[in-house]
């Protein structure tokens, strides 16, 4: 399924000296239709990155995404198009239900069937869920919204084996459609795997990975 972008505008992710009092400057330009990777040690910024991206904590600078401006959008309306899937993502209702619009359930069927997850697994309680099993409803959350762009702190961290492949196989598939998928892991492998643009966060930096 190819990606929604805005019409007549071009196919990349870029960011001007974009930075917080903790991290940056960045600037850069990453077309659609790739992966990247930033790995890093714990504490290096990879979670506080990819919020500055998603606008959710305080910055500057200048971010564009298939021409969009983000200063030129509310914040809603950026993070439908830019959204954040976090590491430990959160749920604003007891109920697993209540976090997916009606039409989307034929979607959320078929998502979770690519992610090895039990219909039953759709509705009733959050708290029933597993760990796993939150991350991965997390992921269909944003991967419904068919974004250009999904932003993922680690997707796969909480994750058996073959949960973790077929994640990978999703967002290869997503990526290979026309998304721009930008996710935070400790896990070399999953980059390569991914066949990923990697880069590495040192002291609030990002250095190309070599």
């Amino acid at each position: 399924m190819a990606s929604a972008k805005p019409p007549g505008t071009a196919g990349a992710l870029e960011a001007s000296d974009l930075r917080s009092r903790l991290i940056g400057p960045f600037s850069f330009t990453w077309p659609l239709g790739e992966c990247v990777a930033i790995e890093g040690e714990s504490g290096a910024g990879k979670s506080l990155f990819l919020r500055l991206l998603a606008d959710l904590d305080p910055n500057q600078g200048v971010v564009r995404l298939c021409g969009a401006v983000r200063n030129e959008m509310t914040a809603t309306a950026w993070r439908r198009l830019a959204p954040y899937v976090p590491a430990e993502p959160g749920w604003w209702d007891d109920q697993v239900e209540a976090h997916f619009a009606v039409e989307d359930r034929d979607r959320l069927a078929a998502l979770a069937d690519a992610l090895g997850l039990p219909h039953d697994r759709c509705a009733g309680p959050v708290a029933r869920l597993s760990t796993g099993e939150r991350q991965r409803l997390a992921l269909i959350r944003g991967l419904l919204l068919e974004s250009p762009l999904l932003l993922l702190d680690e997707p796969t961290g909480p994750l058996d084996p073959d949960a973790t492949h077929r994640v990978e196989t999703l967002l290869r598939a997503r990526a290979e459609n026309g998304m721009l998928v930008v996710m935070a892991t400790h896990d070399p492998g999953q980059a390569e795997r991914l066949g990923a643009r990697r880069f590495r966060m040192h002291a609030g930096k990002l250095e190309p990975f070599s």
